[in-house]
């Protein structure tokens, strides 16, 4: 009997399906302008695109003009591509525009669906980003959708890891860039470290479109952006820690498969304390629960989870001599990535490779409060309703399902449910055989490097032959992706999320071209295309005659989208097709939820072995198990933003500080006023309100102003002056402070002055705020346990980091004012030994350059200004930058891209030291 809510979902229809009919009418609109803009000629759109850009500058909203945008962007795709938008194309794209995540099939075209509303909110010259999951798509798309933007007079850019500035900056000022998640995140966190206006790429954060928003907002975004630099060496500890881990037994340590979670138990730590006073790693007569011990505790736990929770080949592989991580939702590799709180070099000293140093936070942002910045945001994906509650909660993203141009043919089988692994990968093979026997082709999806290449083995000694495509194979993606779609083509893949290459049935005809033409150059290009097209005709028959590609499964992953991404490989574009999941009870889902009972029906039905259950029963009981974990999952992703809101506030004051600095031309006042303020401090400190003056101590205020202030004033004689209170003290304190500060001003000149209190402060900020992050994640990694003390760990976190907040700002006053007050200008003698220093270190850092002129630090002396050691940390380029002469590039930081353009940071190429 149908429930109350499935009668009214089958006489109103559902929220989604009310959502699609409300785009019918615009459709209809597009679809009616098609005759008008196809008589438009070249020149025509470009024309089009001016009167509409000049049209939402005066004010006319972009949903007015969406149906001339979206039909003169079709007729600009049809002519630039060949390729005609559909109407759920078109769907898909004012979805978008609304600010929503269009949920599309594998194989409906979202690369070209994000061309309409990129187009339309281009119209206000903003600027609109693209987010990608690699810098492959990046590039790709943007070179294939380029050609659209160019037929519609708008420009494109694209924006990859270690590119030239000059070309960045260009990239992020064209109308529509493509960008990875990752880069955009760090240009970000780059551009608020800069220290001129000029040097910042990004524009205010106007609208983006994310391409496979669930793989980029939801799985990538447990862990934060970090941009970090070296701190000391520990590689000898790490290395002592790990030889003892061999020795811990199972009854040291506690492991929870479920929360990835591993800890010692107390005979573990007695044991542990043993082998530390042995090895001489803990001093003797400290125990590890004093709090010196706290470091050694927590590299001990560190080298416990390397061993225990990260396994070589699943979690990362060893390449070059090193540790390189891979992405658990795509199987890529993570070049550059690593893990924080010393878990990374932990894995090294696992590993035996080289033990690269710890870093310290400079900047950090998570992908959840970075595209928050938004004024609007949009995205697209094959699978997103499984995860609609987190994208409404965090991203306030609805998520409307579009509905596929032709229906969808392929069959989805029940789960097989064996007993044993061994049962289960016979089972596998078996499959493969079959199908393989008649010519269809058949996608395997593994959850690890090492499972693919078991199953590998597996089919090599039953004769099958075969493709792998995992983080080893990276490079030859495109080619084994293009290739899988053959007639009997087998492909091992392991997770095959946003691989974005479409499988097509009988082959990939532009690649089988590509590779022809590669082998035999002097071929007519017109014949290779047409004897190739005649063949792959032939073999798309014989696939759809064999049912279409053929989705195999060995293994559920935790989350629901992963498993809908595999199988949406196959079906694409209403091709027939099959999908089916081979599972055992020996793996990770089923024996960490509930395979146990289970394994009692299975004994209970009194199966063979080799036999395998299906039943829809299994698959609710693993949809249920999948939701459990995806709902843990969440919860972990939320507790993480909603730690990391606090930091956001105090980043977005930072930030927004550092802005206003860089675009004020004169600072003089907010220095005066930080001066005022430490007087008045220093003032109250050493002359309470409310005390005589025969308690004020004079003495010490006498120190602290030489110190924080520079100042030798008679203070002693103003205090034993009749009727003279705090405050007239303060004034003259204040007076003094003053004209000491206009006499450097006069001897620097006042342009350079202004210039040196721009760089102190901003200096100064960045410093600040390096060590409140660090100060903030040793807060973060104790809150945790006042929740023993029934005290509410976030609130806890809230409150002191707020009090930490307000220590850095009173502090920045203090530091601002103390080295202003340092600096003076240079004698000829000092100038002379600065030059000799900065040649010499010139020397060891690049030889060949040792006898250029050095025009950066010469140009400060020679303006007279000599700055306090802490503030010479980063320098903007001198006028007169020559990419060859290294004497000319200022003072570059050290994480920069080198100023010689090898793509290098300046730390490994002439900046070794």
């Amino acid at each position: 009997m149908l429930g109350i809510g499935s009668i009214a979902k089958k006489v109103f229809g559902t929220t989604n399906d009310r959502k699609v009919k409300a785009t019918r009418p615009l459709v209809a609109k597009i679809n009616a302008l098609e005759p008008e803009f196809e008589k438009l000629s070249d020149q025509g759109l470009k024309d089009k695109t001016e009167e509409l850009s000049k049209r939402a500058l005066a004010g006319e909203s972009l949903d007015d003009l969406l149906p001339e945008a979206f039909a003169n962007c079709r007729e600009a795709a049809k002519r630039a591509l060949g390729l005609r938008a559909f109407d759920v194309q078109l769907m898909g794209g004012i979805f978008l525009h609304q600010g929503n995540i269009s949920e599309m099939k594998t194989g409906e075209g979202k690369t070209l669906v994000a061309t309409f509303p990129a187009y339309l909110n281009a119209l206000t010259g903003k600027g609109v980003h693209v987010v990608t999951v690699n810098d492959y798509l990046a590039k790709r798309d943007a070179e294939w959708m380029s050609k659209v933007y160019g037929a519609l007079g708008m420009t494109t850019g694209v924006v990859y890891p270690q590119q030239p500035e000059g070309e960045k900056k260009e990239a992020y000022g064209a109308h529509i860039t493509y960008a990875t998640n990752n880069e955009l995140g760090f240009d970000y966190l780059r551009d608020n470290m800069k220290s001129d206006l000029s040097q910042m790429n990004q524009r205010p954060h106007n609208y983006a479109i994310v391409d496979e928003v669930d793989s980029i907002l939801i799985d990538e975004a447990r862990t934060p952006l970090i941009i970090s630099g070296p701190s000391q060496d520990r590689s000898e500890l790490y290395k002592s820690i790990d030889t003892l881990i061999p020795f811990i037994k199972d009854e040291h340590f506690e492991l929870d498969e479920k929360t990835r979670n591993v800890s010692f138990t107390d005979e573990g730590n007695e044991f542990l304390e043993e082998k530390l006073l042995e090895a001489g790693a803990l001093p003797e007569g400290q125990s590890l629960y004093d709090p010196e011990s706290t470091t050694i505790v927590h590299h001990v736990n560190q080298g416990l989870r390397a061993h225990k929770l990260f396994t070589r080949d699943k979690d990362y592989i060893v390449r070059d001599g090193s540790v390189v991580l891979i992405d658990e939702f795509t199987g890529r590799m993570m070049v550059g990535r690593r893990l924080s709180d010393g878990l990374h070099q932990a894995i090294e000293a696992k590993e035996g490779v080289a033990i690269q140093p710890e870093n310290v936070t400079l900047a950090s942002v998570t992908f959840q409060n970075y595209f928050r910045l938004y004024n609007k945001l949009s995205g697209m994906t094959g699978t997103a309703l499984t995860e609609a509650e987190e994208f409404a909660e965090i991203y306030g993203l609805g998520v409307v399902e579009v509905p596929t141009n032709r229906p969808i043919a392929r069959e989805d089988e029940h789960d097989q449910v064996y007993r044993t692994a061994k049962e289960k990968f016979d089972g596998v093979v078996k499959a493969i055989e079959e199908a393989h026997k008649k010519g269809q082709p058949i996608l395997v999806g593994t959850t690890s490097i090492e499972k693919s290449e078991f199953l590998a083995e597996l089919l090599k000694k039953a004769g099958i032959p075969h493709n792998v495509l995992n983080a080893r194979q990276h490079e030859q993606e495109a080619q084994i992706v293009a290739d899988a779609g053959r007639p009997g083509a087998v492909t091992i893949a392991t997770n095959m999320a946003g691989r974005g290459t479409d499988i097509q049935l009988g082959g990939n005809v532009e690649m089988k071209v590509l590779e022809a033409l590669a082998a035999d150059p002097e071929a007519d290009p017109e014949e290779v295309r047409a004897k190739i097209e005649a063949e792959h005709a032939e073999d798309k028959k014989t696939v759809l005659a064999a049912g279409g590609l053929y989705v195999l499964a060995t293994e559920r992953h935790e989350s629901r989208r992963i498993d809908n991404q595999l199988r949406g490989r196959s079906g694409r574009q209403g091709d027939p097709g099959r999908s089916s999941f081979f599972l055992s009870l020996e793996d990770d889902l089923m024996r960490i939820f509930g395979s146990e009972r289970l394994d009692k029906v299975l004994s209970t039905l009194g199966m063979k072995e080799g036999e395998a259950i299906v039943h829809p029963w299994v698959n609710k009981s693993l949809e249920r198990a999948q939701a459990k974990v995806e709902g843990r999952n969440f919860d972990i992703r939320k507790q993480l933003l909603k730690f990391d809101d606090v930091m956001n506030e105090q980043r977005k004051v930072i930030f927004a500080q550092r802005r206003e600095i860089m675009e004020s031309k004169d600072l003089s006042e907010v220095v005066q006023d930080m001066r005022h303020q430490v007087v008045e401090d220093l003032v109250g400190l050493h002359m309470p309100a409310k005390a005589y003056a025969d308690q004020w101590d004079v003495e010490g205020l006498s120190e602290d102003l030489k110190t924080q202030l520079g100042l030798d004033v008679p203070v002693a004689e103003w205090a034993a002056e009749e009727g003279v209170d705090q405050e007239a003290i303060r004034e003259r304190l204040e007076q003094a402070s003053d004209e000491k500060m206009a006499e450097k001003a006069e001897a620097f000149g006042a342009d350079t002055m202004r210039n040196i209190e721009k760089q102190i402060l901003l200096q100064t900020i960045d410093a600040k705020w390096r060590e409140h992050l660090l100060t903030l994640e040793h807060l973060r990694s104790v809150v945790g346990f006042r929740g023993y003390a029934q005290r509410d760990p976030l609130n806890e976190y809230k409150t002191e980091s707020f009090q930490l907040f307000e220590g850095l700002l009173d502090g920045l006053r203090t530091e601002v004012t103390q080295k202003l007050s340092q600096i003076r200008p240079m004698t000829a003698e000092e100038q002379q030994s600065m030059m000799a220093q900065v040649l010499e270190q010139q020397r060891r850092a690049n030889p060949a350059a040792a006898g250029a002129a050095v025009a950066a630090p010469a140009a400060a002396a020679a303006a007279g200004a000599s700055a306090s050691a802490e503030t010479a940390e980063a320098g903007t380029p001198a006028e007169g930058f020559v990419e060859d002469d290294p004497s000319t590039w200022g003072n570059p930081a050290r994480n920069d891209a080198c100023p010689c353009g090898s793509g290098k940071k300046f730390k490994h190429c002439h900046g070794k030291l």
